[in-house]
């Protein structure tokens, strides 16, 4: 199964794009789907990184990537926003390379007005309004008057922003200034295109646009990084206003002792630490009820996401890296925080790959404990299964896809359900997802297919065979209640064809993320099929050995839902999964600009309890 766990943490391409953050004469073809996009391929000679360091080689290659973007958004009337947006961002960022200022800023404003989530509605393009002002004051883009003046103008802007809103954001923001570093920005040329290139002696058009995005930054990112940081910085500090709480007055959490039947739940993810949660775990056997394949879709055995042997005595360490990241992103200043900063931001050529795939290794080693303590809190009566999948933590995947490894995984994803079910499971979440374009760019990366068609083609095969073997499976087991994360891409989940967020059956709910104020994330995907949200921002609870962690992503949001129907299950256990969901969404509560639905756990315990 070609799937990736849904935090928002760890992986290389997700730290890129964290730091890289910026009328018709006739009618345009209709895109639904991102996968009906048209595709472009570029033929490269020699090394990325001098395409990306020298102007020279950039220009021509710049050239036709415009020249595709603008035939794009010309040709086509795209359904998504989100990828409206990627597309003028590549030029908006080539704009200002290539010396286009007010093109830069023109599309700067087309990005914000085409912004749904309130928090991007204000800041979108808060630091280029910034270089353009103090490029037109000082008359240069690389003097020291121009780094103050931007710090300046900057900070300006901040002051204006309503901090409740925007907190979240400018936390970031400042997590991605502190990180970067000249080696992070080529690490993904260097070990990720490079190969690609090697192999094909070309990039796609998903590809291409990183080339772009690792210019701007070293042009214009980097030399401000200071500036930034002390910008950034002391607006949060500034504004040392923890954002309010409404989770906890709709929080419940049922009373021990009571004659509520046990409600087994499913963690379909990458591992449970079992012994954390001693009482609370089905047995098979005298042991926990497991039920593990591998990356190769062959059976396995473990209840853990495996750790190399050569890897084991680094644990600690890595689950330091994993609490300094949650530390930053939480604009917390902690020893752990300060030592990811310094590890990232001036590591050698040579750590790239081997510092991003072990923070990779160690996210995946966490993730299912840290789901399942989401899962099972508050309440007595949980029963965790463990269904356990294994996320590839390599940049450069391993194994790559095959029909018959995709025939495997279909098959595997068969034997879960069953396994569930002969568990007598009632509730199952999963916080990982899949898609068929992540397909595609796993074929690329690969170099399977000669064409970029060739790899749509293969790529709609699999993803097809996954797709429906995963639809079988659940409609073979109704009396299961699926929840399922809604995605981090920040995008439509049915444009981009995201699975399982983009599935509509009788018995699954997909749940986006918001924060402890019921905010809307900024990596949450949305949707017709994301029916509520709950938190999913920097949510605490256990990972393997027992220590605490704060995680955010869809990944965490959706336990919150499992939790929640598991609850309703215990106090009602005669509920069909239709009618748990109809609980939870009719007791949830719509927001006024209507894009969320905030889920009310006491109000659905007492809705079920009162049916019972």
């Amino acid at each position: 199964m070609l799937l990736h766990r849904l935090t928002t943490l760890a992986a290389a391409a997700a730290m890129t794009a964290l730091l890289a953050m910026p009328s018709l004469a006739q009618t345009k073809k209709r895109i639904d789907k991102v996968a009906d996009l048209p595709r472009f391929t570029y033929k490269i000679d020699g090394k990325l990184e001098d395409l990306v360091r020298d102007e020279a080689k950039f220009k021509p290659f710049a050239a036709q990537l415009r020249k595709d973007i603008d035939s794009v958004l010309a040709e086509y009337d795209i359904a998504d926003k989100a990828t409206e947006r990627q597309l003028l961002a590549t030029l908006v960022q080539l704009d200002w390379l290539e010396g286009r200022y007010d093109d830069a800023i023109k599309r700067s404003s087309q990005i914000r007005a085409l912004e749904e989530k309130p928090s991007d509605k204000i800041t979108s393009g808060m630091l280029l309004r910034a270089m353009d002002g103090a490029r037109r004051k000082t008359g240069s883009t690389t003097s020291q008057a121009y780094v103050e003046e931007t710090g300046r103008l900057l900070a300006a802007e901040l002051k204006t922003m309503p901090y409740p809103t925007v907190a979240n954001t400018i936390k970031e923001v400042n997590q991605g200034a502190e990180l970067v570093g000249e080696n992070l920005v080529l690490g993904q040329i260097r070990e990720v295109l490079q190969p690609t290139v090697d192999k094909a002696g070309a990039l796609s058009s998903d590809l291409a646009p990183a080339i772009v995005s690792s210019r701007y930054l070293l042009v214009t990112r980097l030399p401000l990084k200071q500036t930034l940081i002390s910008t950034y910085g002391a607006y949060l500090a500034a504004n040392k206003v923890d954002k309010p709480d409404i989770w906890a007055a709709r929080d419940v959490a049922l009373p021990p002792g009571r004659n509520y039947p046990p409600v087994n739940v499913a963690v379909w993810d990458s591992g449970v630490d079992t012994a954390l949660f001693p009482g609370r775990v089905v047995m098979d056997g005298g042991k926990p009820a497991v039920i593990a394949f591998d990356l190769k879709s062959d059976p396995s055995t473990g209840e853990l996401y495996p750790i190399p042997a050569d890897l084991k005595s680094r644990i600690p360490q890595l689950k330091s890296t994993l609490k300094g990241l949650s530390d930053l992103q939480s604009n917390i200043d902690s020893p752990e925080a300060s030592a990811v900063k310094q590890m990232l931001s001036t590591m050698k050529p040579d750590e790239y790959k081997k510092t991003i795939e072990e923070i990779g290794l160690a996210g995946n080693y966490i993730h299912g404990t840290h789901v399942a303590g989401i899962t099972v809190a508050g309440n007595p009566y949980a029963r965790l299964v463990t269904a356990r999948i294994e996320f590839d933590h390599k940049l450069i995947p391993d194994p790559c896809p095959s029909r018959e490894l995709t025939e495997k995984g279909a098959k595997a994803v068969q034997a879960y359900v069953d396994f569930m079910k002969k568990n007598n499971v009632r509730v199952a979440n999963m916080s990982w997802g899949g898609s068929v374009k992540g397909y595609e760019q796993t074929l690329e990366l690969c170099n399977i297919g000669k064409t970029a068609d060739e790899r749509k083609a293969i790529a709609r095969e699999y993803f097809d065979i996954e797709l429906a073997a995963f639809k079988r499976a659940i409609a073979s087991a109704p009396d299961i209640l699926f929840v399922t994360s809604a995605g981090n891409s920040n995008s439509d989940s049915t444009f981009v064809e995201a699975y399982p967020a983009g599935v509509v059956a009788p018995n699954m709910i997909s749940v986006g993320a918001v924060d402890r104020a019921g905010d809307e994330a900024s990596f949450t995907s949305y949707g017709p099929t994301v029916a509520v949200h709950a938190n999913g921002y920097q949510v605490e609870s256990v990972i393997p050995g027992g220590e605490k962690l704060a995680e955010s992503g869809t990944s965490m949001s959706s336990p919150q839902v499992a939790n929640l129907a598991a609850k309703i299950l215990a106090v009602n256990p005669k509920l069909k999964p239709a009618e748990v969901i109809a609980i939870i969404r009719d007791t949830a509560e719509k927001t006024a600009d209507g894009r969320r639905a905030l889920v009310n756990p006491a109000k659905a315990v007492a809705a079920a309890e009162a049916k019972a």
